[in-house]
C-alpha cells in the first residue's frame, strides 16, 4: 500500500517536476532523454570498455544496444547489478544522467541477424 501511495505522488508530480531540456515526459511511461549528452557519458563514465563504443558488447560486458529493458529496468539493474558490473549509485551517475545514456542506448542500431550478413552465409 505505502508503494502505492509513493508511486500515485511521484506519477501526479512529473507534470509539475518537469525535465527540462535532457528528459522529457513524453507518452504516459516514456521519458526520453538527450542521447547526444548520453553517448558522452557512455565514454565519460568508461561503460564502453566492457560495453563497446556502440553497446555491441565484448568480452567482459553484454550487448546493450537497442536494449529491452525499459529505463526503470536499465536503472536498477545499474544501481545493483548482476555479475562483475560494478554498481553505480546515484552520486556516480544521476537518474537524469541515466536517462540519457538510456536514450543514447536506444538511439544505437540494433544487431543484424546473422542471415543478414554475408559472410556468415558463406560460411556452411
Amino acid at each position: 500500500m505505502k508503494k502505492l501511495f509513493y508511486a500515485m505522488v511521484i506519477v501526479a508530480g512529473l507534470p509539475v517536476w518537469g525535465f527540462g531540456q535532457v528528459g522529457q515526459v513524453g507518452q504516459v511511461g516514456q521519458v526520453s532523454g538527450n542521447a547526444e549528452e548520453g553517448k558522452r557519458l557512455f565514454m565519460k563514465n568508461n561503460c564502453y570498455y566492457c560495453h563497446g563504443t556502440s553497446g555491441q558488447g565484448g568480452r567482459d560486458g553484454a550487448r546493450i544496444a537497442q536494449t529491452a529493458l525499459n529505463l526503470q529496468g536499465l536503472t536498477r539493474y545499474v544501481r545493483q547489478p548482476a555479475g562483475g558490473m560494478p554498481a553505480f549509485t546515484e552520486k556516480i551517475l544521476s537518474d537524469r544522467e541515466l536517462t540519457d545514456i538510456y536514450a543514447y542506448l536506444k538511439s544505437l542500431p540494433a544487431a543484424k541477424a546473422p542471415k543478414d550478413i554475408p559472410l556468415l552465409n558463406e560460411i556452411r
